[in-house]
């Protein structure tokens, strides 16, 4: 099997290609200049694998939750290449990948969601699979509950409002293509791909500002 993989939920821009088990990836820092970095740097991964667009089996994406405006570039590159070669899509979990990038196998996935507020869900693997313990949900810091000290934290979320009474956080880590392309592989090969008019992005939360008032308010 042979896909590619867009993350572009964070300030994180990172594509990968998968060909039957084989990982290649590229990654770097984008600000807002995902749209702009992510279809090159997924040409440069095609030639230097001797591969065409057309050669893709299916395409998978950080599908959030996340920046509002990154998950729609990312979700809108895999319905173009999905439509453009009648492959099949799939939408990974950007907390999901998360955990999957930090090593550890009990994560509590927390993003800055901004507005006070954080992007949180705690997340256990399981024969290879993420299982959510506590679903991802949209609340403030205070209200994250911490776990034991099996339990490992990571993401932004720490790095802006602290430890949130976990004994271990990875500020750092990140949701890359990577880890998207590795959670991705085995729901593709079981035919959960799905058409790409019904690939969507995961929101949890539809506001992205305050208002004004709300801001004069505070």
């Amino acid at each position: 099997m042979r896909f590619a993989a867009f993350e572009t939920s964070t300030e994180w821009c990172s594509v990968a290609l998968w060909r039957d088990g084989e990982i290649a990836a590229v990654e770097r820092r984008a600000g807002n200049r995902h749209s702009d970095l992510a279809l090159p740097m997924l040409e440069r991964l095609l030639a230097a694998a001797g591969m065409m667009a057309g050669q893709l089996d299916a395409v998978a994406f950080g599908a959030g939750p996340g920046s509002f405006t990154g998950l729609r570039i990312a979700c809108g590159l895999a319905q173009g290449l999905a439509f453009a070669n009648g492959i099949p899509v799939i939408g990974i979990s950007t907390l999901a990948a998360m955990a999957e990038e930090s090593g550890a196998a009990r994560v509590v996935a927390c993003l800055d969601a901004r507005m006070h507020e954080v992007y949180y869900s705690a997340l256990e693997k399981h024969a290879g699979r993420w299982k959510e313990v506590v679903e991802v949900r949209c609340i403030s810091p205070d209200a994250v509950t911490p776990k034991g000290d099996d339990w490992v934290g990571c993401g932004n979320g720490f790095a802006v409002y602290g430890k949130l009474g976990m004994s271990r956080v990875l500020p750092e880590v990140h949701p890359s293509a990577i880890a998207v392309a590795r959670l991705a592989a085995p729901r593709l090969a079981a035919g959960e791909g799905v058409d790409a008019a019904l690939a969507a992005p995961i929101y949890v939360r539809e506001k992205v500002a305050f208002t004004k008032a709300e801001l004069e308010g505070r």
